[in-house]
């Protein structure tokens, strides 16, 4: 068992999925790269709080995730362009 998964065990939460993990740890990047690194512990806790209130309401874990996920794609400023 690893970190995150004790992590999530002591909060009572399921650990996310490899799927679900991957998907964050993209979405923290982005932020990380695209604003700037401090910004990325708030974003993760934005994004956690809101997929909470989806799921709260009646939505799976992964259509909570993906809906937050395509929220924060929306509002990301454009990608650095590669010289």
């Amino acid at each position: 068992m690893g970190w995150i998964d004790r992590f999530a065990e002591a909060l009572g939460e399921e650990p996310p999925s490899e799927v679900e993990a991957a998907r964050l740890l993209d979405a923290a990047r982005e932020v990380a790269h695209r604003v700037e690194r401090k910004a990325t512990p708030l974003a993760a806790y934005l994004l956690g709080a809101a997929a909470g209130r989806r799921m709260a309401a009646g939505e799976s874990p992964e259509a909570a995730t993906r809906a937050v996920l395509q929220t924060l794609a929306a509002v990301l400023p454009a990608a650095p362009t590669e010289n």
